[in-house]
């Protein structure tokens, strides 16, 4: 049996790269492709796998501006040579499951999400370009979302990373989905003799983290906040934070971000994501979590007065993007830390529900659902699992 892994691209590392490289580990002899490659976006189980890339690889500039070459995406998935492959098992978040298979070939889609700026966040992406972008983001959209549909068409079986995006699946394309969670890497997790009282923001700082009203809370409450990593925006928040209580880290090396997560009062999480691994990381280290309660969160942070019978809460929910819901937020967060509502071993257990274990056990088994005979391409059960246990 032939099987390829697919990857939209490894141009940076991330949940979705973390994903892929989970799901090549579960078969050695399987081939990588991808759109487009950069050495820093490798992850480190793939290093040593050759990975075959389209023609924007060839074209200047196209690692840093990927998400420019948009109206070329239609041609480099189906320019890429996939004849002869029985399985075929993508990890997208765009174009790369419009790949040309060999009749009767199997295609399993582990979908981050539709393309938010083709469908969801169309007028927002594009309200934020200039004149010429615009004008050319809007000529190629609606054909690339067409072609992006009919590509989904021809997936055999469509994964969700979360519940979320499983119903966007059915909005956008018509097709149901199986719910399985990304991996998260237990063995990273750490936990501090006294976690200190400062709050925690991770990620890029990119616009719709809504990092500013992180800031705007903690210094209106005067409540210390450290920011950790780096991106466009870090200039402007700078600028706007001007207070002893707001610290820039920049961006961390991996082990140092953990401790970071380890070490905070709580982590906060101010993004519609549809998943979202930053706050099951913190979670994992027995940190709480006080998250906008939409999307992915829902899913990720068990909030005060959860109807679940299972543990107790891990977080709070606020209702709002704004930095006054988020104060509410701190405030009943903090109310609630004194009566000792949040376990960090509950929320530690909590977190190992999403475990790189748990998620390579799950994928196996949707996969030999789908097509049985991919058992004998796959590594033997459990030794990948202890490998990533």
């Amino acid at each position: 049996m032939r099987v390829a892994i697919l990857h939209h691209w490894f141009v940076t590392r991330g949940g979705g790269e973390r994903v892929a490289e989970c799901i090549a580990s579960l078969f050695p002899g399987a081939e990588i492709f991808t759109l487009v490659k950069d050495a820093k976006g490798i992850p480190q189980g793939l290093a040593r796998r050759e990975i075959h890339t389209s023609f924007l690889q060839k074209v200047p500039f196209a690692k840093s501006y990927h998400r420019h070459m948009m109206p070329f995406y239609p041609m480099a998935a189906e320019g890429l040579d996939l004849r002869g492959f029985d399985l075929v098992i993508s990890s997208d978040s765009g174009p790369i499951k419009g790949v040309r298979l060999d009749p009767g070939a199997v295609h399993i889609c582990y979908c981050h999400s539709p393309m938010r700026y083709l469908y969801d966040g169309y007028e927002s992406y594009r309200s934020q370009m200039g004149p010429v972008t615009r004008t050319l983001f809007s000529m190629s959209a609606s054909r690339v979302r067409d072609w992006d549909c009919r590509a989904a068409q021809r997936v055999t079986s469509f994964v969700a990373n979360s519940h979320y995006v499983a119903d966007r699946i059915r909005r956008v394309y018509g097709r149901e989905s199986t719910v399985i969670h990304p991996p998260i890497d237990l063995h990273l997790a750490q936990a501090a003799a006294e976690p200190g009282r400062h709050y925690l923001c991770a990620g890029r700082l990119v616009g719709y983290k809504r990092t500013e009203l992180m800031i705007e809370a903690c210094m209106k409450l005067k409540r210390p906040l450290r920011i950790a990593g780096a991106g466009p925006e870090e200039g402007r928040l700078r600028r706007m934070a001007g207070g002893a209580e707001v610290e820039f880290l920049g961006e961390l090396p991996t082990a140092d971000l953990w401790k970071q997560y380890a070490s905070c009062r709580a982590l906060l999480f101010m993004a519609d994501e549809d998943f979202g691994m930053v706050p099951l990381e913190a979670q994992a280290c027995g940190r709480p979590v006080i998250a906008y309660g939409v999307g992915g969160s829902l899913e990720t942070v068990r909030g005060l007065g959860s109807t679940d019978p299972e543990g107790a809460a891990t977080g709070v929910h606020f209702d709002q993007q704004t930095a006054d819901s988020l104060m509410e937020g701190i405030l009943r967060f903090e109310d609630a830390e004194s009566k000792g509502a949040f376990r960090s071993d509950a929320i530690r257990a909590w977190a190992a529900e999403f475990a790189t274990p748990v998620f390579l056990r799950r994928m196996r088994e949707f996969i030999v659902s789908v097509m049985p005979g991919a058992a004998e391409a796959m590594v033997p059960s459990g030794l990948v699992e202890q490998a990533n246990g």
